[in-house]
């Protein structure tokens, strides 16, 4: 279905197959934490308009940035692709990046999608929302994040672990509305409220939900959307037993996270990797971005329909991600005082 890319290096099971040291005028080297097959096509595509050969490493987030710490200069990465704006904070903090100017980015990525200094650029979104069971109805108080520490909720909730990032960047986005004691009281009111111990994925917890072993609990939308979307009549009707409730629309609006990419320090096809990272924010890319994988698209305007089946606009919340990855540590200790393991 798609050409066959010059080159996909897969880090799987510890194995990895070098690319070639010496850059190529017309390749860019990309070190991707999206395992998705779907990107593929996006990589097809901008070959098929540039002439520029797409060279992938895939990897876990934190695997990459290792190994980048370990080639330093010599590195072949042009481009450094992640999920979650923490993630990209912790690139950001080993100095992995280099900053970019681009009229393209910055005219086309909304402010607080992006870094600051250019270090990086949202190009996705996905929106962390509370979801219920239709069945049990609509719960009563549950309009906000804040809600969720409610003693009116005790025994009704599913959580993932502490340790997750999608876990994390929340909770780091109510310490930058809301600073660190209201931030600690919530993460010690919803552990107050939980129906189990932290556990699992955001699908297993949807699954949680549906089955009525919860009531309520807080997943990235993508997976609604995947699980509506796909073939399998039985992850539909899953899906379709839960409610969805975007938080904080009368006020600050839904927390949203990113996809994003910046450009290696040390990239040795940096023209090419500003190339790469543009024209996945022209609206056939964006628009992939949602029809092939559910996310939201990055740029305002570019999104045809709704990568969540039922649901339309909504408010979001608009504090710049970089406060995300700033707020993370503090975020991590306060997980840990509350016992959210």
């Amino acid at each position: 279905m798609f050409r066959l890319l010059t080159a996909v290096l897969i880090l799987a099971s510890g194995l990895a197959v070098a690319v070639g040291a010496k850059a190529e005028t017309q390749e860019v080297n990309i070190y991707s934490a999206r395992h998705y097959d779907t990107d593929l096509e996006l990589y097809d595509r901008f070959t098929e308009q540039t002439g520029i050969s797409v060279n992938l490493i895939e990897g876990g987030s934190d695997e990459l940035i290792a190994r980048l710490e370990r080639e330093g200069k010599q590195s072949p990465a042009d481009i450094l692709v992640t999920v979650d704006a923490g993630r990209l904070w912790r690139a950001e903090e080993k100095g992995l990046f280099s900053p970019v100017r681009s009229e393209v980015l910055e005219s086309r990525i909304p402010a607080h999608l992006r870094h600051p200094e250019g270090l990086w650029f949202g190009l996705s979104k996905r929106a962390r929302i509370i979801i219920y069971n239709k069945e049990m109805g609509r719960p009563e108080k549950l309009e906000t994040y804040d809600d969720l520490a409610d003693p009116v909720h005790k025994g009704e909730i599913c959580m993932r672990s502490s340790s997750n990032i999608y876990n994390i960047s929340l909770l780091a986005s109510l310490i930058e509305h809301e600073g660190q004691e209201a931030a600690e009281n919530w993460a010690k009111g919803v552990m107050a409220n939980l129906a189990q111990q932290p556990q699992g994925n955001d699908t297993s917890n949807i699954k949680a939900v549906a089955a009525g072993e919860c009531r309520i609990s807080v997943v990235n939308t993508y997976y609604i959307g995947r699980m509506l979307g796909s073939d399998d009549a039985a992850d539909v009707a899953v899906a379709e037993k839960v409610g969805l409730i975007f938080p904080n629309q009368n006020d600050r609006g839904t927390h949203v996270n990113i996809s994003g990419a910046g450009v290696m320090k040390y990239a040795p096809n940096r023209e090419n990797a500003i190339k790469f990272i543009e024209f996945l924010t022209g609206d056939w890319a964006q628009n992939a971005f949602t029809q092939l994988n559910h996310e939201y698209t990055a740029v305002p305007g570019a999104m045809k329909t709704s990568p969540v089946k039922g649901t339309g606009p909504f408010k979001e919340d608009a504090i710049n991600a970089s406060a995300l990855g700033e707020n993370q540590a503090e975020a991590v200790r306060i997980f840990d005082r509350a016992g959210w393991q």
